[in-house]
């Protein structure tokens, strides 16, 4: 797969490409945890693009597929256990990529035309994308109080002491104007130079070497101790802004801001102020070019993996606003991979906690673009296929900023005589379980189910992690020992563990404050919220925006229950769920095949004799609309229909797709069609432009 299939039109059956989503849902959150928390990549940006692309084409050509649990609605992954943790109070977003320059003129066009009338142009301001590590610091009365990675973009890991050890770092405010409460936003990020001289005293202390300049970035920012982050050479841009507590003169535009921000004491992230004024397209795609060129000559100093435009009036931004991880205002122009060519040592299979088997190619270690690669993922059996991909191939392999490059194609005249075709296995190698490849399906999985340690042993993991139940102190490493030893076999047997404390309190590593703040832990975590347990039991499909949308609908663990036991059979629990807005029928699907099983019943009647499992709270946003359901039908003069969904979703509103008894509003536009219709049949209340916008004009 390249990034021009992973556009192309999709000839798949409905089924087929829910299939297909679970993969590739499976694996983006796979590598978003290696890379947000881990600092340990196993696939480069332009094969982890690959991924995201062939998703979201998917969610397009089957827009059922969309729910709000979709990687491609989600930033990051959830911090690390082993710093405090803060939640940010403007959420850190992700940018979408647009990897050629139609790409970057389809969405010029989106955001012209998200206006009503149309812009005629728009002025960008441009950026240097930095492959560093995105950070938040918070400055109060001028005084630098908290630096917080960006985490999972809602909360982070705190890094404040470890952010002051950075050159040129602002510890306090210059100048004047600044508001009481600024946070800034940026990147964090190791220069060439330096990166080459700290593996070369790593590797004279005998000390493992760093993969590339960003993993070096990260994990000297992400240590205990600030004063080896001092001794690591690190260097910061920044680039924009979070919570602002006061209005700044800044003519309202986002190189203002920036502006204000080089005043205040700030590197910002080239060309940004430097350029005087914002560009149109056209200036920005050249800019692109100039500095590509730069890049490619070995002219700048620092790794870029692309440009950052973003729109520069800040009302447009706020009118613009988000859809899913992402806003509708910026967007990262990728540059071309680097390429280079390597052999293929070996074919390795790895399962994932849904069973998947994961073809990944060990290649003799080559520097793609300054960094040393070893490994790749081949996605599946198809893909190695389409490539006649084998060991002791000669392979083109390219890399676009990251650790494990992609491979392009194979050498097949520079192939060993001796060279077979890979053989994909038909058995599991964890388990020796039958592995089958269902129709219309492109995985092999493993059959093994929860006799699996592959799959057992991740389903605790993901039972007990952060954003799950939370039980701080079992880790993965605690969690495979705990199984290995008998301790735990499922889920509920994590409750139980109190009962062994004796026998965890003589285990290795255990001493009796270990013991007692895991089984303190285990106890808080007995006072679960619904949509918690819900995202904790793993069920395919439901992710945690997912697990909120279900706890918010039923409200009480008992109701939930009740209305899931009834989904195998079909009928009204099942038409009630699919009415949820962002709830598709492979939800509905999913969670009747679970509930369809007596032992995942028997398993979640267990835990609900352990628990104490709250209800979920009201919605909090107040507005006149809070809590509504509304659909938008007909065209509208004043908005586009996607600014009045995002209008509406800002003030607590459910936008649903379709007329249900349920509805509390529907807004008719022009040529209103089979929607007023059954509004009217229905009772339901419909409200005209005029009329919808007057309603929320003092809503904020």
């Amino acid at each position: 797969m390249n990034a021009k299939d992973s556009s192309a039109p999709l000839a798949m059956t409905p089924a087929q490409a829910a299939r297909e989503w679970q993969r590739l849902a499976d694996a983006i959150r796979h590598h978003d945890a290696l890379y947000y928390q881990q600092d340990a990549p196993e696939i480069s940006d332009a094969e982890y693009d690959v991924l995201r692309r062939r998703l979201e084409a998917l969610e397009k050509h089957f827009p059922e597929l969309q729910a709000p649990d979709s990687p491609t609605q989600k930033v990051g992954a959830a911090p690390l256990e082993k710093f405090a943790k803060v939640k940010h109070s403007v959420p850190m977003l992700s940018l979408n990529n647009a990897m050629s320059e139609e790409e970057v003129r389809e969405w010029d066009e989106r955001v012209r035309t998200f206006f009503k009338p149309p812009l005629e142009d728009v002025d960008y301001v441009c950026e240097l994308k930095i492959d560093g590590v995105s950070f938040s610091a918070r400055y109060e009365d001028g005084v630098l109080v908290l630096g917080v990675t960006r985490g999972d973009g809602e909360s982070g890991e705190v890094i404040t002491e470890n952010l002051k050890t950075i050159p040129r770092f602002p510890h306090r405010l210059r100048g004047y104007g600044w508001p009481r409460v600024l946070e800034v936003r940026g990147e964090i990020f190791m220069k060439r130079q330096d990166f080459v001289e700290l593996n070369l005293q790593r590797i004279k202390n005998e000390e493992p070497a760093f993969a590339n300049p960003r993993n070096a970035a990260a994990g000297s920012l992400r240590q205990l101790d600030s004063e080896i982050t001092r001794q690591r050479k690190l260097s910061y841009f920044a680039y924009g802004w979070g919570e602002v507590s006061d209005d700044v003169d800044i003519g309202n535009y986002h190189l203002g801001f920036l502006a204000k921000l080089q005043n205040w004491g700030f590197d910002l992230v080239p060309h940004g102020v430097e350029l005087a004024v914002a560009v149109n397209l056209e200036g920005a795609l050249a800019y692109y070019l100039e500095q590509q060129s730069k890049r490619d000559a070995g002219d700048i100093q620092y790794d870029i993996d692309g440009m950052v435009y973003k729109v520069d009036r800040l009302d447009w931004q706020e009118r613009l606003g988000t859809v899913g991880r992402a806003p509708r205002w910026a967007i990262a122009h990728k540059f071309p991979a680097e390429q280079a060519v390597t052999i293929v040592e070996g074919i390795d299979i790895q399962v994932g906690r849904t069973g998947t088997l994961t073809p990944v190619a060990r290649l003799k270690p080559i520097t793609v673009g300054g960094v040393v690669v070893s490994n790749a993922t081949l996605h599946n059996e198809d893909e190695i296929a389409r490539k006649d991909v084998r060991v002791g191939d000669t392979v083109v392999v390219q890399r676009a900023g990251d650790v494990i490059p992609q491979i392009v194609s194979a050498d097949a005249a520079k192939r060993p005589k001796q060279a077979q075709p890979y053989r994909f296995p038909d058995h599991c190698p964890v388990c020796g379980s039958l592995a089958v490849r269902e129709e219309g399906e492109v995985a092999r999985r493993c059959t093994g189910g929860l006799q699996c340690k592959a799959q057992l042993v991740e389903r605790l993991k993901h039972f007990v992690a952060r954003g799950a139940m939370d039980i701080e102190g079992l880790g993965e490493k605690q969690i495979e020992a705990f199984w290995q030893d008998g301790l735990i076999q499922n889920v509920a047997d994590i409750f139980d563990l109190p009962d062994k404390a004796d026998e965890i309190a003589s285990r290795e590593g255990w001493g009796k404050k270990s013991v007692e703040n895991l089984l303190a832990a285990i106890e808080k975590s007995r006072d679960a919220p619904l949509h918690k347990f819900i995202f904790a039991l793993g069920i395919r499909h439901i992710g945690d925006i997912t697990a909120k949308l279900l706890a918010r609908h039923y409200g009480s663990f008992a109701a939930w229950l009740a209305a899931m036991r009834q989904l195998p059979e079909g009928g009204a629990a099942a038409e009630e769920l699919d009415r949820i807005d962002g709830i598709g029928p492979k939800v509905v699907a999913a969670l009747a095949d679970f509930f369809r099983e007596p032992h995942n019943q028997d398993v979640i009647q267990l835990l609900a004799a352990k628990l104490r499992i709250a209800d979920a709270p009201a919605v909090s946003v107040d507005s006149s609309v809070s809590g509504k359901t509304v659909v938008f039908t007909g065209s509208l003069a004043k908005m586009s229909r996607a600014e009045a969904k995002a209008r509406a979703e800002s003030l607590g509103a459910k936008v649903a797709g379709s007329v249900s008894a349920n509805t509390d509003f529907v807004i008719a536009g022009e040529d209103a069609g089979s929607k007023l219709k059954k509004a009217r049949e229905l009772g339901v209340k419909i409200l005209s432009e005029e009329e919808w916008l007057e309603m929320i004009a003092t809503d904020k």
